[in-house]
């Protein structure tokens, strides 16, 4: 028995093409995979909507509400580099698995929950097996797909799905909330889990490992530390203030420990985050895109949901639907973008143009008002957005993880999560004080009346928007500058145990 490397290459005439792990099953493999992204992503959303009902039912108070979301946003975020390392340690198909049965038996507990206390501890559980899970995910397909044209077209299906999740997340919490209860909004990941599990077990391989696996202990605590720190404290920012102690204690304590984990990274022998990952020009601008995609889609997410809903009267169903042209946008440049306009304008280009078309839909957003109709002013906005974003995530995902060692794809694929989670945390707290900001100032400026606190929200919503399209032109500036126009190197494959 001997270990080699599975780079994608077609199987040869000796490999029984129906074999678990053989490059024949590649596109099957994507499918499970696929499955698991779109559990974890829509399970960011689709408790949001389930909330009011959830929290009638147990009866907690509207400050502990937050807890349900930031519980899970706390494990998820804090602990990614270490499951993405445990990955690469242990075997990607093992933290795959188990990520997969924990992650469902957490959403059981959360459904069957008959207090605010269990809730939140399976939703620290969902967090915590999510860690575990969705750096798998992303770096079982960066070692499956290894030749150019198919790994382009690979990563645009799972951006897309990692796009489009929020939105469906947002669709489904309201059809099962309304037409079911709020507790089928845990339940419902059961069923993903069980599919992705049965594939799981039924196509990926067992990878070798031929060495015995080292953990930077050292590094392990520091940066779980730091990033609980951060995520703490812009989630605590949105309950209290940017001037409450815990909030700058938070803030200030994290800040110190990442730069100590830096420290402890250049000196270790076998680091959590080998530097060489970040400090390479086209990784380290994919990264920066991920983290500029995470605080931008948060404000299209939260805010537009709370200005259908509050401003223009529609219900979690219609909203959900509202949101499926920006899907079909992220959809359409996810699997196009990648083999129609990579090969000839390279990821600079691509990124770079795709986030200036985020930012002009998100700019035409900002004239919303009380009476904007759907398909003149909405929906233009929402293709746009849709489009851009698609073009951004599938060539940041192939670049974060472009030339990778197999060794190290499980942290560089939790390293994405991680931009994109803490970008989702950061603009949230920011935004919620900016939208808070332009509300009070419009109130304080206009004549008291029920009209104007409606308009006053809607100036609330659409600061946050011109904000968001900000973002995005930062974004578009940062890559033209740091991302290299060359074509992206693939990933080395995953070492296989040859017959």
């Amino acid at each position: 028995m001997t270990t080699t490397y599975d780079r994608g290459a077609p199987a040869s005439g000796k490999t029984d093409p129906g074999r678990r792990g053989s490059h024949a099953v590649r596109w099957w493999v994507l499918v499970v995979l696929g499955v698991a992204q779109l559990m974890v992503t829509l399970d960011a959303t689709v408790v949001n909507i389930a909330l009011p009902a959830a929290q009638h039912d147990l009866g907690f108070s509207d400050g502990s509400r937050q807890w349900v979301i930031t519980g899970y946003a706390l494990a998820f975020g804090s602990l990614l580099l270490l499951g993405g390392r445990l990955g690469d340690l242990f075997g990607r198909r093992t933290t795959f698995v188990i990520g997969l049965v924990g992650f469902a038996a957490a959403s059981v507990a959360g459904g069957a929950a008959g207090s605010f206390e269990i809730l939140v501890a399976a939703r620290v559980a969902q967090g915590l097996f999510a860690a575990l899970l969705a750096p798998a995910a992303l770096s079982l397909l960066s070692v499956t797909f290894t030749q150019p044209s198919e790994r382009a077209k690979a990563f645009g299906i799972f951006s897309a799905l990692s796009g489009a999740g929020g939105a469906v997340g947002l669709l489904l919490g309201g059809m099962l909330t309304e037409w079911a209860s709020w507790r089928w909004v845990m339940y419902v990941n059961v069923v993903f889990a069980a599919v992705a599990l049965v594939g799981a077990v039924l196509l990926l391989a067992k990878p070798a490992v031929t060495e015995r696996p080292k953990l930077d202990i050292p590094g392990t605590l520091v940066v779980s530390a730091a990033l609980f720190a951060v995520v703490y404290g812009f989630a605590h920012v949105e309950s209290t203030s940017w001037t409450n102690p815990v909030t700058l204690g938070s803030m200030i304590v994290g800040v110190v420990l990442l730069a100590v984990f830096v420290w402890v990274e250049s000196r270790v022998a076998h680091p959590l985050l080998p530097l060489r990952l970040v400090l390479d020009r086209t990784r380290g601008g994919s990264f920066l895109a991920v983290f500029v995609v995470g605080m931008g889609m948060f404000s299209i997410f939260l805010f537009l949901t709370y200005y259908l809903e509050a401003s223009v009267g529609y219900s979690p169903i219609k909203t959900g639907l509202a949101f499926l042209p920006m899907v079909g946008g992220i959809v359409a440049a996810a699997t196009t973008a990648p083999s129609l306009l990579l090969p000839r304008t390279g990821p600079k280009i691509v990124v770079s143009a795709s986030f200036l078309v985020s930012a002009s839909g998100m700019a035409l957003l900002t004239r919303l008002a009380l009476d904007s109709g759907y398909v003149a002013d909405i929906m233009p906005g929402m293709i746009l957005l849709g489009l851009g974003l698609g073009g951004v995530m599938t060539t940041a995902f192939q670049g974060a993880t472009a030339g990778v060692h197999h060794e190290d794809t499980g942290v560089a694929s939790a390293l994405i999560n991680t931009s994109q989670q803490v970008g989702g945390s950061i603009s949230t707290a920011l935004l919620t004080t900016v939208a808070s900001s332009a509300t009070a100032d419009y109130l304080s400026s206009h004549k008291a009346g029920a009209l104007t606190v409606a308009q006053a929200g809607v100036e609330g919503y659409t600061a946050t928007l011109a904000w968001g399209a900000g973002f995005f032109v930062v974004g578009a500036v940062l890559a033209a500058l740091l991302i290299p126009n060359t074509p992206l190197a693939p990933s080395e494959g995953e070492p296989v145990i040859a017959h």
